[in-house]
C-alpha cells in the first residue's frame, strides 16, 4: 500500500495522460454515433430520393427490392410506379422526373432510347415466359391456346403496345389461332383482375402473374414452339437526378442478391 501511495505522488503526469485518453476515447464513441448521414461519396453512404419505373409484371419482385435496398442504403428513398411499359415510356418522353426505366420488352426502351433519354445503354436483367391463365378449377375446361376462340368464351388481352398484349398477339399468330377479346385492359395486371373476379374466362399473361395469382387463378402452359421469351431491360435516365443511387439501384437487380429475388418470383436470368 506504501509503495501504491508513493508511486501515484510521483506520477501526476500518468494521471493526466490517462484522463485525457479516456476523455477522447468518448468523444471518438460520441462521434461515430451520431445520426448524421456518411458521405455521399462512397456506395454505402448513397442518399436522396430514387425514381423507378417498372412494368406491371415487376411488381413483386421489386417491392421486395425497394425494401431490401433501402435497408441497405438507409438515406435512400425509394419509389417504384407500375404500369404498362408503354405507358410509362409515354411518361418518361412527355418529362415525368424518372431514374430508372425497367421494361418489359426492348421494343418501349427503344423509344425512350430514341428519344435520347437515356443515360447509357439498357441492360437486360430479366426474362418471362407466356401462359393461359384460367378462373380458379378451370371451369370452362381451357386446356389448349385453340380453346380460347371457342364461341361464347370471354377471353381478354391488352392493347398491341403494351408488352403482353403484343406477346400474345405473336402466341396466337404462331398457333393460328384467331381470337377476338371482348376487352382491351390497360396492363398485364387488368387482366389477371378481370379473370380473378370471374369477369372473364381466360387471357395471356406472364407465368410470374399466374403464380402471383396465388391460387386465385389457374394456368395452362403453352407449349415451348409457340411461346414467347419476354426479355426485360433497364436502364438510367439522362435527366436522373441521382445517378449514384440509380447506378447502385441497377447493380442490385442485376446482382446476386436481385437476381435471386427475382428468380423467387419465377423470373428467368438474361
Amino acid at each position: 500500500m506504501v509503495f501504491r501511495r508513493a508511486a501515484l505522488r510521483r506520477s501526476p503526469r500518468l494521471v493526466l495522460i490517462a484522463l485525457l485518453a479516456g476523455i477522447a476515447a468518448l468523444l471518438a464513441t460520441a462521434c461515430g454515433s451520431s445520426s448524421s448521414p456518411p458521405d455521399s461519396g462512397t456506395i454505402a453512404s448513397l442518399k436522396g430520393s430514387l425514381v423507378i419505373s417498372a412494368a406491371s409484371s415487376l411488381q413483386g419482385a421489386f417491392t421486395e427490392m425497394k425494401t431490401a435496398f433501402e435497408r441497405a442504403h438507409q438515406y435512400v428513398h425509394v419509389t417504384v410506379n407500375f404500369g404498362a411499359s408503354s405507358t410509362l415510356a409515354q411518361q418518361i418522353m412527355n418529362g415525368a422526373p424518372v431514374d430508372v426505366f425497367a421494361s418489359a420488352d426492348e421494343a418501349n426502351m427503344t423509344k425512350v432510347s430514341d428519344a435520347d433519354l437515356l443515360a447509357e445503354g439498357p441492360t437486360l436483367f430479366a426474362t418471362n415466359s407466356l401462359e393461359i391463365i384460367v378462373r380458379r378449377g378451370n371451369p370452362s375446361n381451357i386446356t389448349s391456346i385453340k380453346d380460347l376462340a371457342r364461341p361464347g368464351l370471354i377471353y381478354v388481352t391488352c392493347a398491341p403496345d403494351v408488352p403482353i398484349g403484343k406477346y400474345a398477339a405473336q402466341v396466337l399468330q404462331k398457333s393460328d389461332v384467331t381470337v377476338r377479346a371482348s376487352s382491351l385492359e390497360p396492363d398485364v395486371k387488368g387482366i389477371v383482375t378481370k379473370v380473378t373476379t370471374g369477369e372473364a374466362d381466360a387471357g395471356i399473361v406472364y407465368a410470374t402473374d399466374v403464380t402471383a395469382a396465388k391460387g386465385a387463378a389457374d394456368g395452362v402452359v403453352l407449349p415451348t414452339a409457340v411461346n414467347v421469351t419476354a426479355k426485360y431491360p433497364i436502364a438510367i435516365l439522362s435527366t436522373s437526378s441521382n445517378t449514384t443511387a440509380a447506378q447502385a439501384w441497377i447493380a442490385f437487380v442485376t446482382g446476386s442478391e436481385g437476381q435471386a429475388i427475382l428468380k423467387s418470383y419465377g423470373f428467368g436470368t438474361p
